[in-house]
């Protein structure tokens, strides 16, 4: 960055924040104070998704777990995670947790799977976070529970013996950032192999109905395969090429779980837009240099000619087909957290393997909640879900507000801030103001700590995480 950050710590009050979001151009609203829910807060507000009617627009995440066990059922670590979601006061719980559909789809060894082998795993998630909200609100009748079904593709690592990827086709700059061979086409998937794998994602949509979720998130986001599918123009047959192939695995697991699993509501979470991946390490935070790829044809969401700017024509068109599927709602992110951190998890500390970020974080936060407006303006009936929120921190709950008020968004959703302060959305609702204390700083531990192989927790903040051997180790890793 060309200027020193003012982290939002420094900026104290709402006009403070919306003084600096006008220094940098950003058009942002900030209510001026935390409403409860006794005063109309618009995070209070019920919200019908496919006929079921949820009890506020609090939704929480789903987070790659790198706590269950090796088998892929959860651990101590994954059910007191599920409770803290069901304690939180939030009404939507957005795929709780990304559950890989085959073993091989996993992103890290300790990652949840959803296959019949972990049919009892799924269900002890599911009955802990119900059981934990009925235990604090007495019901759960305005509860809406689902569980994302994912392939990491690229960032494929199943097993302690390393990264073991799945591309849909060769990238001229992620094959050599993450050692993958240029000339190896083994690694591709075939036409027949996708198709076996739709498979496996119907299957794990009918296990998590019979389990009890009332929906699937298939997930479409963050450089996983789905994701990375959406930008193979380069692949040839039916699954690349041009919007209908990229979009075809997609529209055929979501098709084909709607016809296959009635009763099963269908979500969708997707990266809007994407950019160029960036240099890692302590003197980069800088795009990688792609003038000699231009058009540049490697990402979904951005403008070929300038692939540092957003493009959202073919993801509104997208948006429009998901609906006309039947999905009913759409959990809207961007980027990837391996190559393009900042723009994806906005942050004025890095994880241990990215970069100082290259601009203010409160402009990325900025740059996903107007993408966000500007889809749900396209297709307004369509609930969407917002991400991005979690550096705002203290005003977390001030640009919430605002953003619902204003019709930009239909529910806010919080990840890793969950991990550090977990009754965050029933603190303002009820009190209408936060636990500073608690409050997410981003120092980014929750992502430093599964790149080094540890569990992922909020280690500053949760004495929970700060007793635990590991953080010893992150502290050194962190060093």
């Amino acid at each position: 960055m060309a200027e020193r950050l003012v982290k939002i710590a420094q900026l104290k009050t709402p006009e403070g924040l919306r003084a600096r979001l006008a220094e940098l151009g950003c058009d942002l609203p900030v209510d001026e104070r935390i409403l409860t829910a006794g005063e109309g807060s618009p995070l209070a507000a019920s919200l019908v998704i496919g006929g079921f009617r949820i009890g506020n627009r609090w939704c929480i995440h789903p987070m790659e777990g790198w706590d269950a066990n090796t088998d892929g059922s959860p651990s101590a670590h994954t059910l007191r995670r599920w409770r803290h979601f069901g304690e939180s006061g939030a009404k939507l719980i957005w795929g709780g947790e990304a559950a890989a559909v085959r073993p091989d789809g996993r992103a890290n060894p300790n990652q949840t799977v959803a296959t019949p082998e972990n049919r009892a795993g799924l269900a002890a998630l599911l009955q802990e976070l119900r059981a934990a909200h009925q235990a604090r609100y007495a019901n759960c009748d305005n509860l809406l529970v689902g569980l994302q079904l994912t392939h990491s593709g690229r960032f494929s690592k199943p097993t302690s013996a390393g990264p073991a990827p799945r591309i849909a086709y060769h990238h001229p700059i992620l094959d050599g950032k993450f050692g993958i061979d240029p000339a190896d086409d083994s690694v591709i998937w075939t036409d027949s192999e996708l198709e076996r794998l739709i498979e496996s994602f119907v299957a794990a949509a009918r296990l998590a109905r019979d389990v009890g979720f009332q929906f699937v998130d298939v997930k479409a986001c963050h450089g996983y395969l789905l994701h990375e599918l959406l930008s193979a123009f380069i692949r040839p047959g039916p699954f690349g090429g041009d919007f209908a192939g990229r979009t075809r695995v997609l529209r055929t697991i979501i098709e084909r779980v709607r016809d296959e699993c009635p009763g099963l509501l269908v979500a969708v979470r997707l990266s809007v837009f994407d950019t160029v991946p960036y240099e890692h390490g302590p003197d980069a935070g800088r795009p990688v240099d792609h003038r000699h790829l231009l058009p540049y044809r490697f990402g979904f969401g951005l403008n070929a000619d300038e692939p540092l700017q957003i493009d959202l024509h073919e993801s509104i068109d997208l948006l429009h087909e998901l609906k006309k599927l039947g999905v009913v709602a759409v959990n809207l992110s961007c980027g990837s957290p391996y190559y393009t951190p900042h723009v994806q998890r906005p942050a004025a500390f890095p994880p241990s393997d990215g970069y100082a970020p290259p601009e203010d974080p409160l402009v990325g936060v900025w740059r996903q909640i107007d993408a966000a407006r500007r889809c749900k303006a396209a297709v307004p009936d369509l609930p969407m879900v917002g991400t991005g929120y979690s550096y705002l921190q203290d005003f977390l709950p001030h640009v919430a507000q605002a953003v619902l008020r204003q019709g930009w968004i239909d529910a806010v959703g919080i990840g890793r801030m969950v991990l550090a302060y977990p009754h965050l959305p029933d603190d303002v609702l009820r009190q209408g103001r936060l636990d500073r204390k608690r409050v997410c700083r981003t120092f980014s531990d929750c992502t430093t700590a599964p790149r080094n192989g540890l569990v992922s927790g909020c280690f500053p903040l949760d004495p929970y995480y700060k007793a635990l051997p590991e953080a010893r180790l992150l502290r050194e890793f962190k060093s």
